[in-house]
């Protein structure tokens, strides 16, 4: 016979079973956050991000008056150029508006105008240049290089030049001077006159009129003024005053205030002859041992790109000029006449 009772004594076991299973469930889940805090103590934290450093400085508290310093930021150093600083320029004459301060007590030191043709007309200022006592006190060789400046010997000859430490004159092109403003603009740096040697040394237009020679001066000394600021008052005649002039060109030019010198020592480096560096050390040593002008020496020499030979002798005639007693100088307005 089937207990009555049966069904009672089931419900009331498995509520026992049930009630016994949540405790031991929830004394599982108890362990376990106890586990979890005892690691967390033993444990580094991890981290979402990267790690940033931040740099300090010590920093004192200011005195009375004093003001707190800005905060600064760090900046990579900066990287330097690919192209080299211009030293600062050396020492040079500027003209006064009345042009009377044009003679100088060191004949290495350049001349120039901070004043064009053109603005000193407009401005009513004198344009012809005073009379200048030369420059007689010793000996002085003044080594002039034409045609310039140009790209592959000019570099070469300024850097033989900045080694001996010695000026020289550049009488230079408008026209390379307007592809080259940074060799101009080094040659003056470096301590070295700038003549006006016209815009483009074509013989058949430079030479058919005072007027068109003076237009090419006129145009040059604007770029020149265009890259330096100042223009030079010295100008050299391509070809030489001896074989180009008329007395019309030399009364342009004295009532326009130039200053025109040749030469009286020549390396022969433009001629046909197209001597070696050897020869050319021979013709300044022949040419100074008696100059037409004893106490100026006026050597001349081009600067463009198939003078190598030119390059080549001008430490051995710097040196030969030095053994014989000659000082170094820069044509200004008042450097002696070579004849």
């Amino acid at each position: 016979m089937q207990d009555k009772k049966s069904p009672k004594r089931n419900s009331h076991r498995l509520w026992k079973r049930m009630t016994l299973g949540g405790l031991i469930f929830c004394l599982c889940v108890a362990i376990g956050a106890i586990g979890q805090l005892a690691l967390a103590k033993v444990l580094p934290h991890e981290r979402s991000a990267a790690p940033t450093t931040t740099i300090k400085t010590e920093t004192t508290k200011p005195g009375k008056g004093a003001q707190e310093p800005a905060p600064t930021t760090q900046t990579p150093p900066e990287q330097p150029s690919s192209e080299p600083k211009m030293p600062r320029p050396r020492p040079y004459l500027v003209a006064n508006k009345h042009l009377t301060n044009l003679r100088s007590s060191n004949p290495a030191t350049p001349i120039y105008d901070r004043y064009t043709l053109t603005e000193r007309t407009e401005k009513g200022l004198p344009l012809a240049l005073p009379y200048i006592e030369p420059y007689t006190e010793q000996k002085v060789a003044y080594l002039t290089f034409d045609d310039g400046p140009d790209l592959v010997n000019t570099p070469k000859i300024l850097d033989i030049l900045k080694e001996q430490d010695v000026p020289a004159t550049f009488y230079v092109l408008g026209c390379r001077a307007q592809e080259n403003p940074e060799l101009i603009q080094r040659i003056f740096n470096e301590g070295h006159a700038i003549g006006n040697h016209s815009y483009d040394h074509n013989y058949d237009t430079l030479y058919s009129s005072p007027n068109d020679f003076l237009w090419q001066i006129l145009y040059t000394d604007e770029i020149l003024h265009g890259i330096l600021g100042v223009r030079p008052l010295i100008v050299r005649a391509p070809g030489g005053t001896s074989s180009m002039f008329t007395d019309e060109y030399w009364t342009m030019l004295d009532e326009n205030g130039y200053a025109i010198h040749d030469w009286n020592v020549c390396t022969n480096d433009a001629t046909q002859e197209k001597p070696n560096a050897a020869r050319q050390l021979e013709y300044v040593d022949v040419q100074t041992n008696c100059p037409k002008n004893g106490n100026a020496a006026i050597v001349l020499m081009h600067c463009t790109a198939d003078k190598t030979e030119t390059v080549k002798a001008l430490p051995e005639i710097i040196r030969l000029l030095k053994q014989k007693g000659y000082t170094f100088g820069v044509i200004t307005p008042m450097t002696p006449q070579p004849y």
